[in-house]
């Protein structure tokens, strides 16, 4: 039947007193368990300590473990002990032999009993006894107390009502859901436990269709039995930026929002309650915990369905027509708004030029369109002409505009605030368009007029034309060019620009080296003059006209069809006769001055020598 209760005979009072008065009161054993009364609830596990202090005897004490029930208040019922593996009464044995009752030691004098799943008829006193080592009997042996054990009050469900207690009877629903979109679950959660305890209620996530436990249910947010809300560590960052929400509506629900769904959302939400109870020592304790299946939730990810395709097809148009470029953006995507946005732009790489190119237009997330670079003052048009339909619309082409065409869609979500994420990108199959080109042929000779020329003088450089095809139209621009020399050689650095008339007659002047006067004009249909006055040493160089053939479109926008460049004139300012006879004079007079002066200044040196003798 199990060991009984030893029991010895209390000391006097008299006998207490006296050792209190000696100073032996600090040796008494003392034993210590939980302040109760202890509140728990049914099929829970629950954890008793008990500890000596002031013992005598070995460090290792043995301890032993009894229960008073209501019923028979002074009846020990043994429950297990440290020492004895055979002092389980009966009610006990088979929960002991099976591990559901044990006695665990954290020290030498120091043990705690843990009960598995609680029984109602588990309420009761529990008394910890420790055998005696000690030489007097002093103190106190055992420690009692009280273990109140409670119905499961505690109710959790999906909202609206669905699955309740730790498995869910029926399939839970399955939600699909947009990348981007929010994620909004409920859970119902309530007690009726008579005794004040708080609720802790929080949402997980575990992959589909695997055991859910502790180690496999990832936590996303939870409100604490303080109150408090917090997020689990994935989760945290999107908690603090006001992505993930979590509130109490009413008395007994619970709503999570997730905004952003991304991918790693996918997975089986659960509900998880716990009720907590504050024991009289001012800590808390749980005394249970229910969990239900909400939904199996299903994230289409953006990138598995936006797709591009572009027409009418390949195209084939002359200079200056009009050219017109669809793009279609498909897919089971969400709309843009709220939760997703959209851009879409056209990029254009040369025929045989890897990679994808460079933009030509786009519009942005907020409709606005922008050109690329190298496009800016053209007549270019990008637009929505239906929901998921956009135009690229060129006024007049240009033989530079024949490529590889291909439309580009990037899809965002949004995150907290205004911030976007992009969340996938598709370009579509190449789209060929072939310009044809303009067919003009330029030539160009420069000369300097008279061959020589003198520092002083004004130099007359002049260029003439010519054309061979070309649309009706053309219009003729002609630049001139310097090239200075460096140790008789010619500089590396580029040419530098003279002077010049425009297609549009408009004269454009550079910079001249010598820094004088330059004239540029067109003395006739074809051809053009440069001329440089006061010619000096420092205009010399080799110089060149550099035409070019412009074609003006229907959008007014001005097009380079062709250029050329005339061969090499070299301007050399040569001296007059007259200057080079000049400085050997200038040269010739000074050397007489001074001879002179030096022959003079000896004479009158000796005479005034020879005159101060006398």
């Amino acid at each position: 039947m199990g060991a009984l209760r030893p029991t010895l005979p209390p000391p006097s009072p008299l006998l207490l007193l006296l050792l209190l008065m000696l100073g032996m009161g600090c040796w008494a054993r003392e034993v210590l368990v939980p302040e109760g009364p202890l509140y728990r609830v049914t099929g829970t596990a629950v954890s008793i300590s008990c500890n000596v202090t002031g013992y005598e005897g070995p460090a290792q004490q043995n301890f032993e473990w009894f229960l008073y029930r209501p019923e028979a208040p002074d009846t020990a019922l043994g429950i297990v002990s440290t020492k004895d593996t055979q002092f389980s009464y009966a009610i006990f044995k088979s929960r002991v032999v099976a591990g559901e009752v044990q006695v665990q030691r954290l020290q030498g004098d120091a043990v705690v009993l843990k009960i598995a799943r609680l029984q109602a008829q588990d309420a009761g006193i529990y008394e910890c006894h420790t055998p005696s080592t000690d030489t007097r009997y002093l103190g106190s042996y055992s420690g009692k107390v009280e273990l109140r054990v409670l119905p499961d009050a505690l109710q959790v469900s999906a909202a609206p009502p669905g699955p309740r207690g730790r498995q869910a009877p029926t399939s839970p629903p399955r939600l699909m859901v947009h990348e981007g979109q929010e994620l909004a679950l409920g859970c119902l959660a309530r007690t009726s436990t008579q005794k004040h305890t708080h609720l802790a209620v929080s949402f997980g996530r575990s992959v589909p269709e695997a055991p859910v436990g502790r180690t496999t249910l990832q936590e996303v947010v939870g409100i604490r039995s303080d109150l408090a809300v917090e997020a689990g560590a994935p989760y945290a960052e999107r908690l603090a930026a006001g992505e993930l929400r979590l509130g109490k509506e009413g008395t007994d629900r619970y709503r999570m929002v997730v905004g952003g769904a991304q991918a790693a959302d996918a997975g089986t939400y659960h509900c998880t309650a716990a009720e907590w109870i504050q024991d009289p020592d001012g800590s808390w304790a749980q005394i249970a915990e229910k969990r239900a299946v909400l939904a199996h939730v299903d994230v289409q990810t953006l990138s598995s369905q936006l797709a591009v395709t572009v027409g009418p097809g390949e195209r084939r148009i002359g200079p200056g027509e009009p050219l017109e470029l669809l793009c279609n953006v498909s897919g089971a995507l969400p709309p843009a708004g709220r939760h997703a946005a959209y851009s879409v732009g056209w990029e254009m790489a040369p025929a045989g030029a890897p990679g994808p190119g460079r933009l030509v237009a786009q519009l942005d997330t907020e409709g606005v369109g922008s050109l690329g670079p190298g496009y800016e003052g053209r007549h270019i048009a990008m637009e929505k002409v239906a929901s998921r339909t956009y135009r690229l619309r060129l006024e007049a082409a240009r033989p530079g505009d024949a490529g590889t065409y291909r439309c580009l869609a990037k899809a965002y979500v949004r995150g907290s605030g205004t911030r976007l994420r992009e969340a996938a990108s598709a370009r579509s199959r190449p789209l060929p368009v072939h310009v044809r080109e303009e067919g003009v042929v330029l030539e160009a000779v420069a000369w300097l007029a008279g061959g020589t020329v003198y520092r002083g003088e004004t130099a007359s450089l002049l260029c003439n034309i010519s054309v061979r095809g070309g649309p009706p139209g053309l219009r003729l621009a002609a630049s001139w060019w310097v090239e200075r020399p460096e140790d008789g050689e010619l500089s590396s650095l580029p040419a530098q620009l003279v002077g010049g008339v425009g297609q549009d007659g408009v004269a454009e002047l550079g910079v001249r080296p010598g820094g004088g006067p330059v004239s540029v004009e067109l003395v006739a249909p074809r051809s053009h003059r440069l001329r440089l006055h006061s010619l000096g040493p420092e205009d010399e160089g080799v110089y060149h006209c550099a035409p070019s053939a412009w074609v003006q479109h229907a959008d007014y926008s001005w097009y380079q069809a062709g250029s050329a460049r005339s061969g090499p004139v070299t301007v050399y300012p040569y001296m007059h006769a007259l200057d080079t006879l000049f400085v050997p004079l200038l040269v010739g007079t000074g050397v007489a001055l001074v001879t002179g002066a030096t022959v003079l200044g000896t004479i009158t040196c000796c005479f005034m020598k020879r005159l101060r003798k006398r």
